[in-house]
């Protein structure tokens, strides 16, 4: 049976004139009655009282009525579904650049490879501070970040990443001791810095304080906004850096870049995903965490 029939029993009863019921589905008033018709011979009942001035719906009616009414609420629903499964998951996703530089194309790949083309992806690198604002704003579903300090984020559910790890990093032509160096021959040459809000100029800040220094004691210092950038500069034999080494670490592996370390300095900084707790099960999240863990334990560095 279609349910434009069963429909027109029901606007029938709220209305109670086969004209007003024409109008309000704009079909004919004859289709209204030869509707009203087929739904009386088809279940053996009179549905409709129509002795009277206004059109009353007899009791075997109103439980037609009833039924319809929530048949008619299903078919809603279903093309509702229906609908939303063609429509495309949005999934925005933010990162600290480190791991957008670092990991971010290789976890796209092993994603993109997963997922057909029903996902609609948007993707910004931010600083920590402003990537949990903007999650807190509804801006980005998930953010992949790396902290010093343990982070809590109402309403964000966070899944701890291994830890990152930073290491100074300098070219050959500079001369200095691969390995374990004292902070004095750091000092002679040109810090190649990132911003104060990034997470790790703060631990570079934080180790220099604690040994009574600070990046003014550097022969100079030139922020760099933009992590590749700082990277060439110093491959150029610009300066030193303070950086993770999973972004230098290709030309590590190379001999194009050594690296330092200072005694007593703290090198590991946390990484965490941070997702809105109502998407954590969200089949498009759900994969892309996935492709994130496959990385790290198949011991990719990217």
């Amino acid at each position: 049976m279609q349910t434009e029939y069963l429909k027109t029993l029901v606007v029938l009863g709220q209305v109670g004139s086969f004209s007003k019921a024409a109008s309000d589905l704009s079909i004919t008033q004859s289709a209204v009655s030869q509707r009203i018709k087929y739904l009386e011979d088809h279940y053996g009942c009179q549905m409709v009282d129509r002795s009277g001035k206004l059109l009353l719906l007899t009791d075997a009616g109103r439980l037609v009525v009833q039924r319809a009414e929530q048949i008619l609420l299903l078919e809603a629903q279903l093309a509702n579904d229906l609908k939303l499964r063609g429509e495309k998951t949005r999934l925005a996703i933010c990162c600290t650049p480190t791991f957008g530089v670092g990991f971010l194309p290789q976890v796209m790949e092993k994603f993109m490879a997963r997922k057909d083309d029903n996902v609609d992806l948007r993707f910004m690198f931010h600083s920590l501070d402003r990537a949990v604002k903007e999650l807190q704003e509804n801006e980005f579903d998930l953010a992949v970040i790396e902290h010093c300090e343990t982070m809590e984020v109402p309403g964000f559910d966070v899944v701890e990443l291994p830890s990152d790890r930073l290491v100074f990093v300098s070219a050959p032509s500079l001369g200095l001791p691969t390995g374990e160096v004292e902070l004095d021959q750091l000092f002679e040459n040109c810090l190649i810095a990132r911003k104060p809000d990034c997470t790790s100029r703060r631990l570079l800040d934080l180790n220099l304080s604690r040994s009574g220094r600070s990046v003014d004691d550097f022969k100079a210092v030139v922020v760099v906004d933009d992590l590749r950038l700082a990277l060439e500069t110093v491959l150029a034999g610009g300066g030193i850096s303070f950086v993770s080494r999973s972004i230098a670490a290709k030309e590590l592996e190379a001999g194009q870049l050594q690296e330092h370390v200072v005694a007593g300095f703290e090198q590991s900084r946390r990484r965490s995903v941070v997702v809105k707790s109502e998407r954590r099960q969200d089949p498009a999240v759900v994969e892309f965490m996935e492709c994130i863990y496959a990385g790290f334990l198949s011991g990719e560095t990217c």
